[in-house]
Formats: structure tokens, sequence, C-alpha cells
């Protein structure tokens, strides 16, 4: 199995998901740094679903609206942060990197005009969403989320693809083990039918 993984917000493809996925589902992961620009971040991620042509694209919070976007993928979001101009807002200015860039890069500006980017993009996001579309899309969503509450808008768009799981906005490794991967190797699995 390969994984295109598109990381969350301040942080990288250097992401622990990212390996721990790879031991857990014992699959290939593809995981680039992302750019804060939103058209940016998806030119790249499609490019990516070009090259790689993934079995699946996993994108965690601020990648999970990203990769919500990428129309006749096969996709698991985890915890998307699909109102991310919020959360943007709060953080506005100079944000460190969580986790280290291959460019050496050790923070990112969030400016007004970025917010504003991402919430015309959220205005649409949606668009394009068939039956094919919501079968090819999965979210988990962790019950003791501190950061990011958007189940409900989720599994409205998405009726039926929304699984909660006991945990916290970042998994754990083994909240991924126990909860996240066996379903995710289920959809994989459902996809090559």
């Amino acid at each position: 199995m390969k994984l295109l993984f598109a990381h969350g917000l301040a942080s990288s493809g250097a992401y622990k998901l990212a390996d721990t996925l790879r031991i857990c589902l014992k699959a290939e992961v593809v995981a680039p740094d992302l750019p804060i620009d939103p058209d940016a971040a998806l030119a790249l991620l499609r490019s990516f679903c070009e090259q790689e042509k993934p079995d699946l694209t996993v994108g965690l919070s601020w990648g999970g609206f990203l990769v919500q976007q990428l129309r006749g993928q096969r996709k698991v979001l985890i915890n998307p942060d699909l109102n991310i101009s919020v959360l943007l807002r709060v953080l506005k200015g100079e944000v460190k990197y969580l986790s280290p860039r291959r460019d050496g890069a050790t923070s990112l500006t969030i400016t007004a005009a970025l917010c504003d980017r991402y919430q015309a993009l959220e205005a649409v996001q949606f668009a394009g969403i068939d039956a094919a579309e919501r079968a090819r899309t999965l979210g988990f969503f962790a019950q003791q989320d501190e950061l990011v509450h958007c189940g409900p808008l989720f599994e409205k768009k998405y009726p039926g693809q929304a699984i909660a799981y006991p945990g916290g906005h970042l998994p754990t490794f083994p909240e991924v083990k126990q909860f996240i991967a066996p379903r995710m190797q289920q959809f994989y699995l459902e996809g090559r039918l």
C-alpha cells in the first residue's frame, strides 16, 4: 500500500504520524512538506497524486482540509479542520514549526490576507461532491479533540463516512494502531475490489 500524507498546520512531512502509519499499515508513505499558501499546497498535493499514484491520501487536521478537496482520490481525513480560517485568525503572526522541515525553515507567517484566502476556499470546499466522492472519503474524529470539532459538518457532507475514536486531536501510536489503522486497511481493501 502507498500513502500520501498531508501533515497538520505548522508541521512537516517529518511529523510522527507519517512514521506511525508506515509502521502500523506496513505502507510506503510519501510525506512532503506543504507550503502554507493554499493554492500552492493543493497544487503540490495534486502533483504528488499524479506522480506517485497513492492508494490512499491521508490528511491530518489542516492537511485533512486540503486532502478533502482532492476529487477522485481515495482519502482518509483524520480530525480535519474544515473551518481552518478560524484557527488561522487566532494564530495570526509568526508561528513556529512543530517538526523539522526539509528546507530548514523554523516558522511561518500567518497574515489577514492568508486567512481571507482560506475562508474563501472554505466556502467552495465541498463543490463537486457526489455519491462516488462520498464513497472515496473516510473521516476519523477524536472524541476528546481539544482543538477541532468538524465531525458534524463532515457527517452532513459525507453521511455515514465518519468514525469516532477515543483520543485527542493528534492521535497517538496506540490510538492509530487500535482504532485507525485497522479501519484504514479495510477501506484500502474495499477500494481494490
